[in-house]
């Protein structure tokens, strides 16, 4: 079976790999440009509370994922090394992300953080790690020199791929002129309110695969009553008609929830395709800045303590 996303955007393959199955459904992945493959759909972990996030990961790798995203400032990547550990699952079906703390920009904080990364999450290799923001106002505007260091652990063999997050256009054009490297991926927000598209170009200019974070916009899209009209269409939830424009738009996504039943929903996405109708209708309801829920990449400053 060809699935639907295969023909909308020539990197998702159907070399599964690590992309999971459950119900009979296989999320297919996304070939990087450097040839590495991604999972399309992964399970969030940003708000999980540390004290069930072991818990909520199992849950999640018995659903079927396989693509599970952490990061150093959301507290919760130890858990996610009990969850992998306790899981049978073998390592190279398994897809792990982390970011690099706010704190820790600065070359040599940089790499103590990346190995209190591996050491957190009991790996020796890392699938994707990225900058998780670019905090252009701190650092004397210095993020270049703290991307330079993510392709050492590249080079040690620590990280399979590198990447970032939050990056504007310009950001982007910037660190790779300045140093040759090109991100894998960019995590930025991304959903049907705030499309993004400005950030999604820039980085598609460039060959680095987009990844979408609050893909449900927080939730603020299920009451949308045109995504309700094609969820009634499809006999599906909002949820997963909303999933399934991101897929089809050829983004990586990785929902949250820490329900099972929930999880089983977010990942039944890959057996039904939203017609060209559906998807421009969803599209239109970009609101521009005005839809974004979280900070705005150019001026955030935040440090955790």
């Amino acid at each position: 079976m060809i699935h639907p996303a295969d023909s909308l955007d020539p990197r998702v393959n159907r070399e599964y790999g690590c992309g999971g199955t459950v119900g009979g459904m296989t999320v297919p992945t996304i070939t990087l440009n450097n040839q590495t493959t991604i999972p399309q759909l992964g399970f969030g972990v940003f708000q999980v509370p540390p004290a069930q996030t072991a818990d909520t990961v199992a849950t999640a790798l018995e659903v079927g994922y396989r693509h599970i995203d952490t990061a150093e400032m959301y507290g919760n990547e130890q858990e996610v090394g009990i969850a992998i550990a306790d899981s049978a699952i073998p390592r190279d079906q398994l897809y792990i992300t982390s970011k690099l703390n706010n704190g820790y920009h600065r070359p040599d904080d940089a790499r103590r953080a990346f190995d209190d990364t591996m050491a957190k999450l009991g790996l020796d290799q890392i699938d994707l790690f990225l900058i998780h923001w670019p905090l252009p106002t701190l650092y004397d505007g210095d993020f270049v020199s703290t991307w330079r260091t993510l392709g050492e652990f590249v080079a040690d063999g620590r990280a399979r791929s590198i990447g970032v997050s939050n990056f504007q256009p310009a950001h982007l054009d910037r660190i790779v002129a300045e140093t040759g490297v090109v991100p894998a991926v960019n995590q930025i927000e991304v959903h049907p309110y705030f499309a993004n598209e400005e950030a999604r170009a820039g980085s598609h200019r460039h060959g680095v695969a987009v990844e979408a974070w609050s893909p449900i916009a927080q939730g603020a899209v299920l009451d949308d009553e045109t995504i309700g009209k094609v969820a009634a269409v499809h006999g599906r939830t909002a949820s997963q008609v909303t999933l399934r424009w991101h897929v089809q738009r050829g983004d990586i996504v990785f929902p949250k929830s820490m329900r099972r039943e929930r999880m089983e929903e977010n990942f039944a996405i890959f057996d039904f395709e939203l017609s060209e109708d559906e998807m421009t209708a969803i599209s239109g309801l970009d609101r521009g800045e005005a839809g974004r829920t979280g900070p705005n990449p150019d001026v955030f400053d935040y440090v955790p303590e």
